[in-house]
């Protein structure tokens, strides 16, 4: 091999580390501005809820919900087109914590309202009728949910069934 070639050869190692150096510096920039994003995201993707004045009525059904032991972590209210869950004021649950986040929303709340929202595009429900949802939150912990146009009762007890899971095992998580 000529010296010229082994130039060439030294050059281009040179300009691949260095390029090498860039793009690791760009993918750290990259990854920095994505937690920015999470960041405002979660916050921007929960707000402070103003109760509905339909709230004035009075439910249909009052659910405390507790842990196995008898603590008492929420209560769930029911109305003719919405409930709502209050949470206790001791259960610290976090706005992006995995009971709620993976579980409740991202298992539950978010397939329904894909479904719902689905059968709007079909005609089948007007879009008025599509369930809803909307977290109350404060400082990243969650004070309540409320939920709109929940559907059967089938569904009713589906969703009193994982909201009363998330919360208790939020409280469990909360207890480690």
């Amino acid at each position: 091999m000529s010296e010229e070639d082994l130039k060439r050869l030294a050059d281009a190692k040179a300009f691949l580390e260095r390029r090498i150096g860039e793009l690791e510096a760009e993918a750290a920039n990259l990854r920095s501005l994505v937690e920015v994003v999470d960041v405002l995201l979660a916050e921007k993707s929960f707000k402070r809820v103003k109760l509905p004045k339909a709230e004035l009525e009075a439910p249909t059904q009052s659910i405390p919900i507790k842990t196995e032991d008898g603590v008492h972590l929420a209560d769930l209210d029911v109305f003719k087109d919405h409930m709502v869950v209050r949470i206790d004021e001791g259960l610290k649950l976090d706005a992006g914590s995995p009971p709620l986040r993976a579980f409740l929303i991202g298992k539950v709340l978010e397939p329904l309202q894909a479904k719902d929202l689905e059968a709007v595009k079909a005609g089948e429900i007007p879009p008025d009728m599509a369930i809803s949802y909307e977290l109350d939150q404060e400082d990243g912990r969650v004070k309540g949910l409320i939920i709109r146009n929940y559907g059967t009762e089938k569904r009713l007890l589906e969703l009193k069934n994982a909201i009363r899971w998330t919360l208790r095992r939020a409280y469990e998580r909360s207890k480690v």
